[in-house]
């Protein structure tokens, strides 16, 4: 049996917390998030979506997590009437379920390549007083079926949400002469119910910030607290063109402090009216963030202070000190960032809106070129539009980092193309005398660079260009060390006469990113195959070490002829006799090709998984001893059994089934009836060994990369016996 787990693996998310959660949400999107990130570990995120019912009586997707673009374009609208599942739940007004069998078949588009074999989806009608208003679609892994338990558990996540969303429209579309229009489409009503509901609570000016696409949007009551005419299609005029000069840095500063740490801000400053008056305000929102706790939209209140007679308010203006917190809250945001990638978040996700900037295009310095990196962390609808910049600012960011030198756009300068921002900033990017890359910042209106500006945009670049040293650093070292952990695993697979198999790898996501998984198969001298598959406690240099010698030590006593038993009484002393605290468990079995004869012993090894001809997936009894090293004078039990032919075995680390989220012996039983349902779709016997043990490893490994993290590293091994020759 698997290693026993304490309790503190068990997962702190309930049901009742989510129900609660999803009750004080304020808009789709946040129900999505909140349903991903409180709701059970088995429903997996990637293709949920949320559909609410336009006033065409149309299905409308509002909010989705993990669907490609196509699928946005190919499913944005459903028509009830149809045989998708979200038209079927509406219709039925009952979950209608997708079997695995049929996502991978042809969920959601059987050109695409996107069904896993592993995954069902659960489609729910939102229902309020037999008015529907729409549809949740949720991925859950490893599902033969859906028990009646968790149905229920759905069913009720799904009730909160119709019953929130009912709320939320309702006020929605008692204050619709409020709320601006914002986009074509049959219902406009249904896309922003922030703005009503800020509007309701406060009685002031509402805003509403995408911090993906970079939109901003005011209602009518904000416009006046501005002292600003209405724009007709409620875009929200730029920071510099409202705030005080003095009091631009301030905000700015602020604003990135609370774009880092997410949640509530309050900010109060003086904004420029027209006729040259300048009014008080108070500015009070919230910092929403995605599932992966990234900043995607900011929602709030702009409130009059002069008005209300709040003659304190506001903060005391040093220009000089609020550019220094500004740039302290973006050396803090970039601080954090351990790769590049997560650098490259920061600067879009904090420094993109604290700048006010339109958009940022980050390239760097690879063998001498300079190449983007800004595309891997956008993505979705703003690649295009980063693509034409990049292509636009080639040549103009490789003759700043030529000379060393910033360059600033001019308001009223030479006539610029169609294409070209309004205005722009080119950054080079040096650390420690060497070129790292550069920066484009553009903005969305013309505008005039002061020296202190430039004094600040020079100070950001330094800290960019350390931080991407470092990151560059970072990931050196992490692909090194990968390639140091690659290079103790077997580069392939022996071949061997009537057994096909597949082997699979994955590091752990946090700490150094390496470990002490390993696995090998060995020829024997007497015509014997064996399976060895281990794990090293830590994931650092050290284990991945210990785990070199182990494998060499284990290897060595196999091929003498010692018995599964014996060969990992005599590993246990071997790793007790090193100069190391560490532990390992282990799995080692011997199988003859011949006959299909086992021996196998275990050392606090989850238990290997038989799958049988008839599809039935069982973990084998073994009995089993203490951990390597731990106990070196205690003896191993040997056990035996037999493989028959067409049957397989899958040997798998404890990070293959291990989840935060989930209790462990569940997450075990997931996994088998998931091994059931690939048996019988696609197992040996229908598209041939080789490919159905490749494809099954895909698929499991693919269950683990889904998740929102992996502490711990992750290695398979199975091994097929063909049936014999008739």
């Amino acid at each position: 049996m698997p290693i026993p787990q304490d309790e503190s693996r068990t997962s702190a998310r309930s049901p009742m917390r989510c129900v609660r959660l999803l009750l004080g949400c304020t808009s789709a999107a946040e129900l999505l998030g909140t349903v991903l990130a409180e709701g059970p570990g088995w429903i997996t995120g990637e293709g949920s979506a949320l559909y609410l019912l336009d006033s065409a009586g149309m299905l409308r997707l509002t909010a989705s997590h993990g669907l490609p673009d196509w699928a946005h374009e190919r499913y944005g609208l459903v028509d009830p009437a149809g045989e998708l599942p979200a038209a079927m739940a509406l219709r039925l007004r009952r979950p209608y379920l997708l079997s695995p069998e049929h996502t991978s078949i042809d969920y959601p588009n059987r050109n695409a390549g996107m069904g896993t074999g592993m995954i069902s989806v659960a489609t729910l009608p939102l229902v309020v007083d037999e008015r529907a208003i729409g549809v949740l679609a949720l991925a859950l892994a490893h599902r033969g079926t859906v028990p009646p338990r968790d149905l229920d558990v759905l069913e009720t996540i799904a009730g909160a949400c119709a019953h929130r969303l009912h709320h939320l429209l309702d006020h929605l579309l008692d204050h619709a002469d409020a709320r601006p229009a914002r986009q074509a489409g049959p219902d406009p009503a249904l896309a922003h119910p922030l703005l009503s509901l800020a509007v309701r609570a406060a009685g002031h000016g509402a805003f509403e910030r995408d911090l993906v696409t970079g939109e901003s949007y005011w209602d009518a009551a904000a416009f006046a607290v501005a002292g600003r005419p209405v724009a007709a299609d409620g875009a929200a005029p730029e920071l510099e063109r409202i705030v005080h000069p003095e009091d631009l840095p301030d905000v700015q500063a602020a604003l990135a402090e609370a774009l880092a740490s997410g949640g509530r801000y309050r900010i109060g400053y003086r904004v420029l009216r027209r006729g040259g008056k300048v009014a008080r305000v108070e500015e009070s929102g919230e910092v929403m963030l995605d599932v992966h706790g990234r900043p995607v939209r900011i929602a709030g209140l702009l409130a009059d202070v002069d008005h209300r007679g709040d003659r304190d308010a506001g903060p005391q203006h040093d220009p000089a000190g609020a550019r220094t917190a500004l740039l302290l809250s973006l050396t803090r945001a970039l601080s954090r960032a351990v790769t590049v990638r997560e650098v490259t978040a920061a600067v879009t996700d904090v420094a993109r809106p604290a700048f006010g900037a339109a958009g940022i295009v980050l390239d760097l310095v690879d063998e001498g070129r300079l190449l983007p990196v800004s595309h891997t962390v956008y993505g979705g609808p703003r690649r295009a539009e980063l693509t034409r910049l990049a292509d636009l600012s080639e040549g103009m960011m490789q003759h700043s980092l030529a000379r060393s030198a910033l360059l600033f756009s001019e308001p009223g300068g030479r006539p610029r193309s169609a294409d070209a921002p309004a205005a722009w900033a080119v950054l080079p990017l040096v650390a420690s005398g060497r070129q790292v890359g550069s920066c484009l910042i553009t903005f969305a209106a013309e505008r005039a660079f002061s020296r202190e500006d430039r004094t600040l945009y020079s100070a950001f670049a330094g800290i960019l260009a350390q931080s991407l040293e470092r990151a560059r650093l970072y990931d050196t070292h992490h692909h090194r060390a990968g390639e140091l952990q690659r290079a103790m695993l077997p580069r392939t697979l022996p071949r061997l006469p009537g057994i096909a198999t597949a082997a699979r790898y994955l590091p752990s996501t946090e700490g150094m990113q390496i470990g002490g998984d390993w696995y090998d198969l060995l020829k024997l001298p007497d015509g014997r195959i064996g399976l060895v598959i281990g794990d090293v406690q830590g994931h650092n240099a050290e284990a991945t070490a210990v785990m070199g010698q182990l494998r060499s030590g284990l290897r060595a006593y196999a091929t003498d002829g010692h018995d599964p038993a014996a060969t990992l009484a005599r590993t246990s002393r071997l790793l007790a006799e090193l100069d190391t605290e560490l532990f390992a468990t282990c799995l080692y079995l011997t199988l003859d090709p011949a006959d299909g004869s086992l021996t196998a012993a275990r050392a606090g090894h989850p238990a290997p998984v038989r799958i049988a001809a008839d599809a039935t997936a069982v973990e084998l009894e073994l009995p089993g001893g203490p951990p390597l090293g731990v106990d070196p004078g205690q003896p191993y039990p040997l056990a035996t059994g037999r493989l028959a032919g067409g049957e397989t075995l899958l040997a798998y680390t404890d990070g293959l089934v291990e989840d935060r989220e989930e209790d462990y012996d569940e997450s075990v039983q997931r996994m088998l009836g998931g091994l059931e349902l690939w048996a019988r779709q696609t197992g040996p016997g229908r598209i041939g060994p080789a490919p159905a043990l490749e494809r099954l490893a895909d698929l499991l490994t693919l269950n683990v990369t889904e998740r929102r993290s992996r502490p711990d590293d992750v290695a398979l091994l199975l091994l097929h016996r063909m049936p014999p020759l008739p």
